[in-house]
């Protein structure tokens, strides 16, 4: 018998998103969380102004920017209900996270917001708490940091996260059975490493205490570095598009 063709093969396949129409309606309408944001921002400083003036505008603004996302999320306790996350994309869980994700795209549009925080000694840190992140004493963060699925952070004391290093605690991609899965795990740094610049760590990378990682470099879903080395782990289902 003749091998499957790739064509074969994608025929096969369930959508990227195989969502029922009350599912994707309600996927978009959570996409405009970002816009709703923004308006109630301008609203708050525009009644601050018109109460106050300027100065109180200014202050109401940038405390809506920055503290109604964080809140917002922690209401839904991200990391009780969203532990180790690993199901379809039509589940509760999905939307829980695309919940939570739709908080945090004014910060990942406009970084520039979070680089202001960072000219603060202590104070990133203090607001990735206000996420759910354990986020331990005296960590630096470089410029040009990738941050996504804020609450899903765990990192120790003293930790180095080098310039344009990338931190995303989840991803999507096809299961055994072809439909798209939706995996979501904290990352865990340990006291006194350093993450090398331009270094991705991906859904469930633990980083042990003292390490340095190599700049450039991605790491592996689920992956260990320790002992000055990158050891890949096989979490998945074997065929699945996670198999090492």
């Amino acid at each position: 018998m003749p091998a499957e063709s790739s064509v074969d093969k994608l025929r096969d396949l369930s959508p990227s998103f195989d969502l029922r129409p009350a599912q994707r309606i309600a996927m978009v309408a959570l996409a405009y969380v970002p816009l709703l944001h923004l308006v109630v921002c301008a609203t708050a400083a525009l009644a601050a102004y018109r109460s106050y003036g300027l100065a109180w505008a200014v202050i109401a603004g940038m405390s809506a920017v920055y503290l109604i996302p964080p809140l917002a999320v922690a209401a839904i306790r991200p990391r009780t209900l969203l532990r180790e996350a690993h199901a379809g994309v039509a589940t509760p869980e999905f939307f829980r996270w695309w919940y939570t994700s739709q908080w945090q795209v004014i910060f990942n549009r406009f970084p520039q917001l979070e680089e202001a925080l960072r000219m603060v000694p202590g104070l990133y840190s203090a607001w990735l708490r206000l996420w759910g992140a354990r986020i331990g004493r005296l960590v630096y963060w470089s410029p040009g940091l990738q941050l996504y699925d804020r609450p899903f952070l765990d990192i120790g004391d003293r930790v180095v996260i080098g310039a344009n290093a990338k931190l995303c605690p989840h991803l999507l991609a096809r299961g055994p059975s072809g439909a798209t899965e939706f995996v979501l795990a904290s990352i865990h740094i340990g006291a006194d490493s350093m993450i090398g610049g331009s270094t991705l760590l991906p859904a469930g990378v633990y980083v042990a205490e003292r390490e340095q990682t190599p700049g450039g470099r991605s790491m592996a879903p689920f992956s260990r570095f320790e002992n000055g080395r990158h050891h890949r782990t096989r979490r998945f289902h074997k065929g699945s598009i996670y198999e090492e």
